[in-house]
């Protein structure tokens, strides 16, 4: 089987663990999802089956969307309301104070990485030196916040929406806008609500997939690429990853198919079609 599924993680498990549930419901090992969620955090988790695993760093590339809260007044080794407290304080910020660190926030800028993180520093994840309790220079990486909307503030609770780029930490959003506030703070929730055109109105929960109750979806649905049926002279040179020319002037990538079967992604380089997937 090769298909894509949206799956609406559930609070409290991993999204390896959403994974294990899939390999058992389509009795396959072969799935990979394309991004990974706090178990904490909830919402949209693509899933890729079969073949369609060659596009995990396509899908993971795609723009996210989240819903997010911070609580105030309180600081985590884990920089979400899961960890052991550090630290805890009476939180005096105002909603206008609130409402200009959003309004000023920078739309691109160099993040910190969280410690508790999957990200491998020689060799070893992040959060296996912040178990050991062993200190280590944390990477940045370069993000794009592409909007930042205030939804609430109560109970020194910031609920806000927020676009970001792939590689995005909220967790480490949420302290930089901490910082900004001159206050300290954890993440109370997390909700992704959309990655790429994956919306989680179109989610699945893993009861609704065990019951059959799911779109699964095929690569002509979820690409919007252009589609050509190869001809029997291009299909050999395709089928071996050959360069061939650009006779049908493709702007970006376009999948090949032969006799309905999906046979490879293309994409533009000049006047020439390079491979980009081979499926």
């Amino acid at each position: 089987m090769d298909a894509l599924v949206v799956v609406n993680k559930p609070k409290g498990i991993t999204s390896r663990d959403v994974v294990n549930e899939l390999n058992n419901i389509f009795n396959t090992k072969k799935i990979g999802h394309t991004g990974t969620l706090d178990p904490l955090a909830t919402g949209v988790l693509v899933c890729l089956i079969g073949k369609y695993t060659k596009l995990v760093n396509l899908i993971t590339s795609y723009d996210k969307e989240y819903i997010a809260e911070i609580k105030l007044g309180i600081k985590t080794d884990t920089e979400d309301i899961t960890g052991n407290v550090l630290e805890e304080t009476n939180s005096k910020v105002t909603l206008e104070q609130i409402k200009e660190v959003f309004l000023h926030f920078p739309k691109i800028y160099n993040q910190q990485v969280p410690s508790y993180s999957a990200i491998k520093i020689n060799g070893k994840k992040l959060y296996v030196y912040a178990r050991e309790k062993i200190d280590i220079t944390l990477p940045t990486r370069n993000v794009n916040i592409y909007s930042l909307e205030l939804l609430s503030f109560k109970d020194n609770i910031i609920t806000f929406k927020t676009k970001v780029s792939k590689g995005t930490y909220i967790r480490s959003l949420i302290q930089d806008i901490c910082n900004n506030l001159k206050t300290i703070g954890a993440m109370n929730n997390l909700v992704r609500t959309k990655q790429g055109n994956f919306d989680i109105s179109g989610s699945y929960t893993l009861d609704d997939i065990k019951n059959n109750n799911c779109k699964l979806l095929n690569i002509k649905k979820f690409l919007d690429y252009p589609i050509i049926n190869l001809d029997d002279t291009l299909i050999k040179k395709v089928s071996n990853g050959a360069i061939i020319p650009n006779t049908f002037n493709i702007q970006d990538k376009v999948i090949f198919t032969y006799n309905s079967k999906d046979i490879a992604i293309y994409e533009a380089n000049n006047k020439e079609l390079k491979p980009y997937i081979m499926l």
